[in-house]
């Protein structure tokens, strides 16, 4: 640096910095990472430190004065990190802090909200009633910082619009009350064990897209039989999805013999939905003396069959609408005359139909023993074949479930015998076509 003669000699306001605050190499940049570490409870202290802190003194000396001309800033970590006229932050501390810290998924569950409601299933009439309570707290979705939230029930697996309950709608509001009971109806003790509720709070928007809020999961193995649960359970986001590009390298390497295979397997043993039958065998009566019996009680005094369609739960949706015009046919085979065809109504736009309707086949006890009643649900369109939903056979030949309400409504003359049956897409003995 030259300098005139008369002038002092200046210096820059750089070269002012670098002498007052940097008087020796420059040290990198702290992340503000290494100061609120992530420390699992497993770990060690000294594998947290970094090669240059652990076991190395500050070049000030032990006292807080060294630890701020070494780092410029208090690290936790730091062995000499005491400050002069404070407290001491120890180690032990910060791994604490480091544990409350991992756990901030919960606070972030906490900010959707909190969902109270029971669970309740009864075993007598295979049904589960999901009583809605109230929700507390949650998260704004709308421009005036309130919500138009309502709740959605699903069952996995296999959710559609089959198995989907919906609540009213609570407007204006992060703390809705419903107190509203949803129910499903023929969930056997087998689906109590293998499903899980999936239960959604989402905000209605008239003009856009219902918004998702959040959502929790119950496994309903956890509710006992005819026990009241009671839950209040913060919600949750849904999980992720998986890649199709990493489902697309998992499946390369499978042969297309083995794809027909397993996708003819899973056809077999799709479920089409549920039916609730009542069987009751009456035997003949003599009608009392002095009596004018009608014609129907008349037929059912020579004894016979009397086949109950009560109703049908999550049948598949065969329509474009996502719904189905389902109807019941019932058959009493070997059926030579073709006589014993019976058909209930039609009712539209539903995958839950009640029906409520009774047939009678005029039959001996001795007949019975060799028939098989074929039950098939289907699907009205106008205009065009039926759709084929799904069916079940009841007879001497069947098993499990079916085989089982046949021998007991031969077993119990006179009593109705009522029992969920599981519809599959293909029924043995039977075509698909109408």
């Amino acid at each position: 640096m030259t300098v005139r003669k008369g002038k002092r000699m200046g210096i820059s306001i750089q070269e002012h910095m670098a002498i007052d605050v940097c008087p020796g190499p420059i040290r990198p940049i702290r992340q503000i990472s290494a100061y609120f570490p992530r420390l699992s409870p497993t770990s060690s202290v000294s594998d947290s430190l970094s090669p240059g802190q652990a076991g190395a003194p500050a070049p000030g000396g032990g006292g807080g004065g060294g630890a701020l001309a070494a780092g410029g800033l208090l690290s936790p970590l730091s062995p000499g990190a005491t400050g002069g006229g404070g407290g001491t932050l120890s180690m032990m501390s910060s791994m604490d802090t480091s544990v409350d810290i991992d756990s901030g998924d919960s606070d972030d569950n906490t900010s959707l909200g909190t969902l109270e409601f029971d669970l309740r299933y009864e075993v007598e009439s295979s049904s589960l009633h999901c009583t809605v309570i109230r929700a507390k707290g949650l998260k704004p979705m709308d421009f005036n910082g309130l919500a138009d939230p309502y709740v959605k029930l699903h069952l996995l697996p296999g959710a559609c619009k089959a198995n989907k309950l919906k609540t009213k709608t609570v407007r204006n509001t992060l703390n809705p009350v419903w107190n509203e009971t949803l129910t499903y109806c023929g969930l056997t003790e087998e689906d109590m064990y293998r499903k899980t509720l999936r239960v959604s709070v989402c905000d209605e928007d008239k003009l856009t897209h219902n918004e998702f809020i959040g959502e929790t999961r119950i496994a309903l193995r956890r509710v006992k039989p005819n026990q009241p649960k009671h839950f209040n359970i913060c919600l949750e986001h849904p999980p992720p999805l998986p890649s199709p590009t990493s489902m697309s390298v998992a499946l390369r390497g499978i042969s297309c013999y083995l794809r027909e295979w397993e996708t003819e397997q899973q056809r077999s043993l799709e479920e089409r939905g549920r039916l609730l039958l009542c069987l009751q065998f009456l035997p003949p009566s003599t009608p009392a003396e002095g009596d004018e019996p009608k014609k129907e009680a008349k037929d059912r005094a020579k004894g016979g069959l009397c086949v109950g369609v009560r109703r049908c739960a999550h049948l598949a949706a065969m329509d474009v609408n996502g719904f189905s015009d389902p109807y019941v046919k019932t058959y009493l085979k070997p059926d030579l005359k073709k006589k014993s065809k019976h058909k209930t109504a039609v009712i539209k736009k539903t995958l839950n139909p009640e029906f409520n309707e009774e047939f009678f086949y005029e039959i001996t006890f001795t007949e019975l023993t060799s028939k098989t009643l074929e039950v098939t649900v289907w699907d009205y369109d106008l205009g065009k074949s039926n759709d084929f939903i799904g069916g079940v056979s009841l007879g001497c030949h069947s098993q499990g479930e079916a085989l089982q309400h046949w021998i007991d409504c031969l077993k119990n003359k006179g009593q109705k015998v009522e029992r969920w049956h599981t519809l599959t897409n293909e029924l043995p003995g039977s075509t698909a076509q109408e």
